[in-house]
């Protein structure tokens, strides 16, 4: 459904009209288009005293054809190298990078501040400093303006080089994160993977299995997946599959009809996925899920169990099936929600089902990092799709406009980080949530 106050507010004559009323301001949102540069403008490049990833993220930034600056009076980005920090008295040193530039950032713009992970801290004060990181930016992200966005990126020991900043940087800085803001993205220092011949393509010979996938946010993962090089194993109900087969047709994939719910599903998942690549998969995206709203009290034991069994169980049953079979550098992610987060009125089945697969990617992840496997989540907040035009009108203007952009996310957006967390170059994020919510005002 259109977001018609968007459509409003971004006109000529609705824009004077909401700024006179103090009215949300949302813009619209740039989304990644095959070709475009990483950042859309000069980026200025910053460091606090001490830092150690200012020469890493240079070369990143070189990389990406970036056009770094000492300044700039319409910067598309600001990146902070902020690991030399370790105490309260020098965060004024944020202060003294930001304030005079972040005003004129560009619409759209980029903020990416990058620390040291505050459990490696040798002192208490170097701990405190570290974590304050996070409430900077999260706060700053709320009073950015004009869709641009803010992230933190913070370093296990080991983690300062480029190759393992590169992926992260490219995301975090290009239109692909446009509905992604005050998020934390830990990497560690494990070998972070191969990066591609081309970075346009940064899937291209792997095999992807997304489940869900006929249509709404998997039918984009898939189509975005496919996009980014991967051949695409299209998974949904037998029911489905006319859209599915259409799907996987115009991809040039395969479609896999499955009732994900069956006993025998990871038995058979396993046969088709050996029919169709030899082994298994190089990713695994888990994102089918279904929703049977009622308040508790009103809960009956069908509408419990049906969502338990899709959105959770049969995650465990297909990654149990899967699993002795993924190779080094497989890519697991779990589509979670933020309802699983912060919780929602008449969706504990809903958000129980969900926060079980953040539960299941913590505790997954270190147990196949060894391997090289990682393990992640995303967790779309107010995405447009037929399920979210289906709620009443005031909950969906609400669900649009309480977040730091004022609007809802698309399916595109999920899909984008999705792509991200599957790319062999990620490979130092692992066991992780990527809310993908526009910093949504609950659970953000």
């Amino acid at each position: 459904m259109a977001d018609r106050y968007l459509a409003f507010a971004t006109g000529r004559v609705g824009a004077r009209v909401v700024r006179r009323l103090g009215l949300p301001r949302p813009v619209a949102l740039p989304r990644h288009r095959p070709g475009a540069p990483v950042a859309a403008g000069p980026v200025v490049l910053g460091r606090a005293e001490g830092g150690h990833a200012e020469k890493a993220l240079r070369a990143v930034l070189e990389s990406c054809d970036a056009r770094v600056e000492e300044d700039s009076d319409r910067p598309a980005a600001l990146v902070y190298d902020a690991t030399g920090i370790a105490s309260a008295a020098q965060l004024d040193q944020l202060r003294a990078f930001f304030q005079p530039r972040v005003r004129a950032l560009a619409t759209g713009g980029r903020v990416v501040v990058v620390g040291a992970a505050p459990e490696d801290a040798a002192t208490v004060g170097e701990a405190a400093a570290r974590r304050a990181l996070d409430g900077f930016v999260r706060s700053l992200g709320k009073e950015l303006r004009g869709g641009a966005t803010a992230q933190l990126v913070l370093l296990a020991p080991g983690a300062e080089r480029a190759e393992s900043l590169e992926s992260t940087l490219r995301f975090l800085l290009s239109a692909r994160s446009a509905y992604v803001s005050g998020q934390t993205v830990r990497l560690a220092a494990h070998d972070p993977g191969a990066h591609p011949a081309d970075w346009e393509r940064p899937l291209a010979g792997r095999t992807a299995l997304v489940t869900g996938a006929a249509r709404g946010i998997g039918a984009a993962i898939a189509e975005t997946l496919a996009r980014d090089g991967a051949r695409v194993l299209a998974l949904d109900t037998p029911g489905q599959l006319e859209p599915l087969r259409a799907l996987a047709a115009r991809l040039g994939g395969a479609a896999v009809p499955l009732d994900i719910t069956a006993s025998d599903a990871g038995a058979r998942l396993r046969e088709r996925c050996a029919e169709q690549t030899g082994g298994a998969p190089d990713i695994v995206v888990h994102n089918a899920g279904i929703t049977r709203d009622r308040t508790l009290g009103r809960m009956d034991a069908d509408r419990w169990r049906s969502v338990l069994d899709v959105n959770l169980i049969a995650v465990e049953r297909l990654t149990d099936a899967l699993l002795p079979d993924l190779g080094a550098g497989a890519r697991i992610v779990c589509t979670s929600s933020i309802s699983g987060l912060a919780g929602n009125v008449g969706q504990t089945n809903y958000a129980a089902s969900k926060a079980g697969l953040v539960g299941l990617v913590g505790a997954l992840a270190p147990r196949v990092a060894e391997r090289g496997i990682t393990v992640n989540a995303v967790a779309p907040g107010f995405i447009e799709t037929r399920m979210t035009a289906a709620v009443p009108a005031f909950v969906r203007q609400a669900g649009r406009r309480m977040n730091s952009l004022s609007q809802g996310g698309l399916p595109v957006d999920v899909a984008e980080a999705v792509s991200y967390l599957s790319a062999p170059a990620s490979g130092a994020v692992n066991g992780q949530v990527l809310r993908v919510c526009g910093q949504a005002l609950l659970g953000a």
